[in-house]
């Protein structure tokens, strides 16, 4: 173990990521169609702030939850969703007319030994949640668009196309994570998925700006084809991809796992979720998915083709793709290692 991380804070891994495609892409579909299934199945637990509703807020410190759900229930509230929070309940049932939620402030008092008045209601209506969804798209699809934009101003097409697509895969799959868990979709889960869109991002910048510098250097006697420099290219910014991710996934563990379970944290638990799947599956869709996908985008131009023919005809290293590691620059002699090899 100690060997492998040496090697991997050296830049001598030799991982054929590119090589095993079939298996990635195996793995993400699969992950895509139990994402779909949970999101046709179960659906996503909406919020009292997208569904409307009424929240009632009181303290109880010796009532537990199946208590105060009975409580609610029986005084003629259906949808009752009981949360224990650090200010004490917070219970939220569907819209009430206003003799129902008297009724049941008044069911609730009794029970708990309450004044009436200490059983506080927050009424939330529908429309305004449906405002937080519209704005919400129409900020992905102004953040997709400029993307597209800058991608293909500072690389190319094929990569901006490349990192959507990674995009869109983070998403569905945290989407389908929130279905099978039932965890509730609030305006802070909203936000969440606007982060790992812009995290998912920065780590397949860091992959193909790497890409770029690497095949750049890739001419009619390369002896390398593009498969191979984009995989080197790729083992060279994997330990700087994996402790980004560490880094950042530390303390978004700890207010899952701790702060909602010691501290009873709950209003953090859905931006929390979905900053800690969201944060693992873009790394896993930067190097897995977005490079194998440019990859096969790229071997499909006519540069490309002839330097892997050339190679393969020769049995040269085109013919032995991902067994020989290909320092960064190195594809014509020319960067850190062509230096070296100068030098000598």
């Amino acid at each position: 173990m100690a060997g492998l991380v040496s090697r991997l804070y050296r830049g001598e891994t030799n991982v054929d990521f590119v090589g095993k495609q079939k298996l990635w892409y195996g793995l993400s579909a699969f992950l895509l169609v139990v994402s779909f299934a949970g999101l046709l199945v179960n659906g996503l637990n909406l919020g009292v702030e997208f569904r409307g509703g009424s929240v009632f807020s009181f303290k109880a410190p010796a009532a537990n939850i199946e208590q105060v759900r009975g409580t609610f229930s029986d005084a003629g509230a259906h949808q009752v969703i009981v949360q224990q929070t650090n200010n004490g309940w917070r219970v939220t049932t569907e819209s009430l007319p206003a003799a129902k939620v008297t009724e049941v402030q008044k069911a609730a008092a009794e029970d708990f030994g309450l004044r009436q008045n200490e059983v506080t209601l927050q009424v939330i209506g529908a429309s305004w949640g449906g405002q937080v969804a519209d704005k919400a798209v129409v900020g992905l699809i102004v953040f997709m668009l400029a993307i597209i934009l800058y991608l293909t101003m500072a690389f190319e097409w094929k990569m901006a196309l490349a990192a959507i697509v990674a995009l869109l895969h983070d998403l569905v799959i945290t989407a389908g994570v929130y279905a099978w868990s039932g965890f509730e979709v609030t305006p802070a889960t909203l936000l969440g998925f606007l982060t790992i869109l812009g995290y998912s991002l920065y780590d397949a910048v860091v992959v193909f700006d790497m890409i770029k510098e690497v095949t750049a250097k890739l001419g009619t006697t390369s002896k390398v084809t593009y498969t191979q420099a984009a995989n080197d290219a790729l083992n060279h910014t994997l330990i700087r991809s994996l402790n980004t991710t560490l880094v950042a996934i530390l303390p978004v563990a700890a207010i899952l796992f701790i702060g909602t379970t010691l501290f009873g944290a709950g209003t953090l638990k859905d931006l929390s979720l979905a900053l800690f799947v969201g944060m693992i599956v873009g790394t896993y869709s930067s190097l897995c998915v977005a490079t194998p996908l440019l990859v096969t985008l790229k071997e499909r131009e006519p540069r490309y083709q002839a330097i892997a023919r050339r190679l393969a005809a020769t049995g040269g290293a085109g013919a032995k793709a991902g067994r020989q590691p290909v320092a960064a620059g190195a594809a014509n002699g020319a960067g850190p290692a062509g230096d070296k090899r100068r030098k000598k």
